[in-house]
């Protein structure tokens, strides 16, 4: 199993309406840079992702789960780039905000930290262990 980091702006689409869409999951399209994709392309049905809230909010809010691996997304005209599915598996009882990560000095490589702008991003089994005990799940 891989983890990663994808992130949302929840006026957009949020944890709460990935919830909704319960555990057939929902799509995740809309993605259009080129190593966002490639890493949607790595992912594994299984495969862990911290559910992001960006722009306003800068917080690891939840965790999904890789339910479809990557498929066309046929909201691209082009038909450059593709999408997973995810299903909601659980919100982090302490949201992770992105001050309490850059204040980490174990994170500091972590690619959010490095490459802010990237929307989907791999995260280290060791990176993942500590952002969950950050937000106060056990394991």
């Amino acid at each position: 199993m891989r983890y990663w980091l994808m992130k949302s702006e929840p006026g957009a689409w949020s944890w709460q309406d990935q919830v909704k869409s319960g555990k057939k999951g929902a799509e995740w399209d809309g993605i259009r840079n080129y190593q966002a994709d490639n890493n949607m392309k790595e992912m594994k049905i299984g495969d862990r992702i911290f559910f992001y809230h960006s722009v306003t909010e800068k917080q690891i809010v939840g965790i999904v789960e890789v339910v479809r691996e990557h498929y066309p997304d046929p909201t691209d005209p082009k038909g450059r780039f593709g999408m997973v599915d995810v299903a909601a598996i659980e919100a982090l009882p302490e949201p992770v905000t992105l001050a309490a990560i850059k204040a980490e000095p174990r994170l500091e490589n972590l690619a959010l930290v490095r490459q802010s702008r990237l929307s989907v991003t791999p995260i280290e089994a060791d990176e993942w262990q500590l952002l969950c005990a950050m937000g106060g799940l056990k394991s």
